[in-house]
């Protein structure tokens, strides 16, 4: 199984027609989605081409291919608008013999971990600053955010497979990777 993950798109049409072009480049199976997918929150700036309905229509079109879950800007009148459940604050999925979990992070992140075994992963966003650490046989692995990064961080996005992780801009440049 191969994942394209992505976090805090904030309601940007642009930056998010940007990563729905790269994932329809190969033939991912989901499109996990680590929260924030609408609004842009009280203390974000308005990011590049604001445009809530217009993303909700674009995701609508992949609900089937879409794993996500809640983030703090997300909340139940997203729900009403979104094809695919998001309300939930984990999610946990099996990639080959690696259990994963999903979350945003303003919850469960590096410094607060769902209960996680050996070789376990957690993926999730919220600090809009890609990351990838490997702490007591665990991994941690932040995206960073398609639409307003944080610290000098690229607009970033990952991919998960069996074998690696990888954080890319959007130019496709890798910025970070780990092989397991």
């Amino acid at each position: 199984m191969k994942l394209f993950i992505i976090s805090d798109i904030h309601g940007s049409l642009y930056y998010l027609k940007k990563v729905i072009e790269i994932f329809g480049k190969e033939n991912y199976d989901k499109l996990v989605i680590l929260g924030d997918e609408l609004y842009h929150g009280p203390r974000n700036p308005l990011p590049k081409d604001y445009s809530p309905k217009e993303v909700i229509e674009i995701l609508n079109k992949y609900k089937d291919k879409i794993i996500a879950v809640r983030g703090n800007c997300d909340s139940e009148v997203d729900q009403m608008v979104l094809s695919y459940p998001i309300m939930s604050d984990y999610s946990m999925i099996y990639l080959g013999n690696k259990r994963v979990f999903l979350t945003h992070g303003h919850i469960y992140n590096i410094d607060n971990p769902l209960p996680m075994s050996e070789g376990d992963i957690l993926l999730y966003g919220h600090f809009h600053i890609p990351m990838i650490e490997k702490k007591d046989e665990r991994y941690f692995f932040n995206p960073g955010s398609i639409s307003l990064p944080k610290n000098n961080s690229n607009h970033s996005f990952a991919i998960l497979d069996e074998t690696k992780f990888q954080i890319k801009d959007l130019d496709e440049n890798i910025l970070m990777e780990i092989n397991f």
